[in-house]
Formats: structure tokens, C-alpha cells, sequence
């Protein structure tokens, strides 16, 4: 995986979350109902998320599934040993 798109993506996630909640803190009714502002601004994050962060999150799964395949494709220890013939008696 390459390490730069998945600093990328959570980058992009926790200002996607922190921007809202920052800007919902200036107000004074959201600064005593904190929790309210928390739960919005996720809700906001997940949004913009959701609509504009879908190619660092398709580099990102992509990378995950290309190590996936790759280390599934390299033969494991067990494989190698029953390979290898012979009776284990």
C-alpha cells in the first residue's frame, strides 16, 4: 500500500470533520450543546466524504486488495511442505 494515499485520505477524512465542527464552535448555542456540534459535523464529514473523496479512497482500497492478491498468490508454508511429496510418517 502506498503510504502516501492512505495519509491522503485520512488527511482529507479528519478535516472533512474538524472544518464543520470549528466553524459550528463559533456559534454560541453549539458551544453549550458541544455533542450536538459533534454529531453534525460528523454527519458533514461524512457527507463531503462520500461525495468528494472517492478517488483517494479507491487508491487506497485498490492498493489494500493488490497487497491482498499479492500475498495470497505467494505459496504458504504448508503449501510448500505438502508440495514437496513424500509421506510425513
Amino acid at each position: 500500500m502506498r503510504a502516501r494515499s492512505a495519509f491522503v485520505y485520512s488527511l482529507l477524512r479528519l478535516l472533512a470533520f474538524f472544518v464543520p465542527f470549528g466553524i459550528m464552535m463559533l456559534f454560541p448555542v453549539l458551544r453549550e450543546y458541544y455533542w450536538l456540534a459533534a454529531i453534525f459535523a460528523a454527519l458533514i464529514g461524512l457527507s463531503l466524504s462520500m461525495l468528494f473523496l472517492r478517488r483517494p479512497l479507491d487508491d487506497v482500497s485498490g492498493s489494500l486488495a493488490q497487497r491482498r492478491a499479492e500475498r495470497r498468490r505467494a505459496e504458504s508454508d504448508e503449501a510448500v511442505e505438502d508440495s514437496a511429496g513424500g509421506d510425513p510418517r
